[in-house]
């Protein structure tokens, strides 16, 4: 269960290595105007040493907005004049400052040509072209804010932000209350405040591009709920919940996993059971130095255990083949510890670090993984799961497109890499992790069923603290924020009952509904 914590602190991170059915704090919400499916414009920097960013960001823009309709991304420098009148929302993402931004675009943004969502930088441009546009929206935005912020508040809830790590936001003001409503405020350390996001006219902005450094708690899920007012205004409350049972295994207790299924069905709650079909550890590290290998069609106590769940309301899912890596640690050298689609090594200060596809990645080898995979699952004589999830979260961009193309949906957070946006070969040295708080289509093409609260960790790991069931309740209080969300945390059977019963009925208390994962696949 190790690497799983190391997931926690990727999703949704940039990484360099190599709702109410109204407005948010009572604010008016932008004017639809388009009926029927939304048509979203993403427009991006691309320019400087960091253009890779403006890119990374796109792509996490996008997938967001592919739960409202379909979307369309370009750099912002190739914007033709009229673009924003085509589409329901045009999101600008400033990444790079004082990237070269074309005239048209400005000209349309201050002409109200259609609605949009500026975030980050660059929104002083606007105001330097067109001086009036400050008089028109009732607010201005055009330096940066050197104070500390670790805290945005949204919706009179508390969210989190790595304020040594995410950088200065924008300073925003409000000249005119009458035209402007502040959205969110940023709390600085010393306790005052000031708009984080904040709507005039045709104009929504948000002072920075929130996809940095997030955790569970974060301020990213106030921009997935803000998405609402532009794109999906006549949507009603609903909070649905997921829970799904991990790494469950040829090595996994039987009776564990039943006395949870048995649980989970007295609650009425519906659940996902993420299975691989052979275990590996080689060199006895878990087995007291007896080198153990078993595959599912031989464990006829789990084979019936995972029939069990099948029938007391469990959808199976395929976590992987081996969720290991053969011929050599990955790594640590055991299935469930190790990546399968990715390498990884342990650095000198014991954190583990991800350095790549591996050497056989290709179309064919992941489509034959696949196959061994769907033999074992027709071997045990148990339907073959159509829903997949990459161990640990990470692949290459060629393994996502691979497996999105051949399974009904993905279950997980998941890695975007520079390069796929624009077309050229993926960069496996840059890339983001994203999770999502509502149901997508992402940029591989396939639906991606949502994971946003994490797991129960007993001890810590990879130099981050132990997540309790306690911290489970707190994010997922922090998450009734996004009007249609669905919070999804999963749980370690070998854990046994422990807390799992404390964050079930916790977030049952708090009205979340737990739905099948099917029900949460984007149609």
């Amino acid at each position: 269960m190790k690497l799983r914590r190391l997931v926690a602190a990727l999703a949704a991170t940039v990484t360099v290595a190599g709702l109410a059915a109204c407005a948010p704090d009572g604010g008016a919400a932008a004017k639809p105007r388009y009926a029927g499916p939304t048509r979203t414009l993403v427009l991006y920097d691309s320019t400087g040493p960091y253009g890779y960013l403006g890119e990374l960001y796109a792509m996490e823009t996008a997938n967001l907005a592919s739960h409202f309709g379909t979307w369309t991304a370009e750099p912002v420098s190739r914007y033709q004049a009229g673009q924003i009148g085509q589409y329901t929302l045009t999101v600008y993402v400033g990444s790079t400052y004082d990237e070269p931004i074309p005239p048209a675009f400005l000209d349309d943004v201050a002409g109200d040509a259609g609605a949009v969502l500026w975030l980050g930088a660059n929104i002083w441009q606007l105001a330097r072209k067109h001086p009036d546009v400050t008089g028109r929206t009732g607010f201005r935005a055009d330096t940066y804010d050197a104070a500390s912020v670790g805290e945005v508040r949204y919706n009179s809830t508390s969210l989190t932000r790595d304020a040594e790590h995410a950088g200065n936001l924008v300073g925003v003001a409000v000249t005119d209350p009458a035209k402007a409503t502040p959205l969110a405020q940023a709390v600085r350390g010393d306790g005052s405040t000031v708009p984080w996001a904040v709507r005039g006219a045709n104009l929504t902005y948000v002072a920075e591009v929130p996809y940095t450094y997030t955790t569970p708690d974060d301020r990213y899920y106030a921009l997935c709920d803000l998405l609402f007012d532009l794109l999906g205004q006549a949507t009603q409350v609903r909070h649905r919940a997921l829970v799904r049972l991990e790494d469950v295994s040829p090595a996994t207790d039987p009776a564990q996993l039943r006395e949870i299924v048995d649980y989970l069905h007295r609650r009425n709650v519906p659940f996902a059971v993420a299975a691989y079909v052979r275990y590996d550890d080689p060199t006895g590290l878990y087995h007291r130095g007896k080198p153990v290998h078993s595959q599912l069609s031989d464990t006829p106590a789990l084979i019936e255990a995972l029939r069990y769940a099948a029938d007391h309301g469990g959808t199976v899912i395929m976590h992987g083949t081996t969720h290991g890596y053969a011929g050599a640690p990955n790594p640590y050298g055991v299935s469930g510890e190790d990546f399968e689609f990715y390498r990884a090594r342990v650095a000198d200060d014991d954190r583990v670090v991800l350095d790549g596809p591996v050497a056989e990645d290709s179309a064919g080898w992941v489509r034959d993984r696949l196959e061994a995979a769907r033999a074992q699952w027709t071997a045990a004589k148990l339907p073959v799961p159509t829903i997949f999830e990459f161990p640990h979260y990470a692949a290459s961009a060629l393994d996502y497109r691979t497996v999105s193309a051949e399974v009904t949906a993905r279950y997980e957070c998941a890695m975007y890499f520079s390069g796929v946006l624009a077309g050229t070969a993926p960069d496996a040295t840059r890339y983001a992790s994203q999770c999502f708080p509502y149901p997508v289509r992402d940029v591989y093409g396939a639906p991606v069923i949502p994971e946003t609260l994490g797991n129960v960790q007993t001890r810590p790991y990879n130099g981050h603290a132990t997540r309790s069931p306690d911290d489970i309740l707190a994010s997922a209080k922090r998450q009734l924020i996004v009007r249609d969300g669905v919070a999804s945390f999963f749980y370690h059977p070998a854990l046994g009952l422990g807390g799992l019963p404390k964050i079930i009925e916790g977030m049952q208390a708090m009205g979340y509904t737990f739905v099948p994962a099917t029900s949460a696949i984007l149609r």
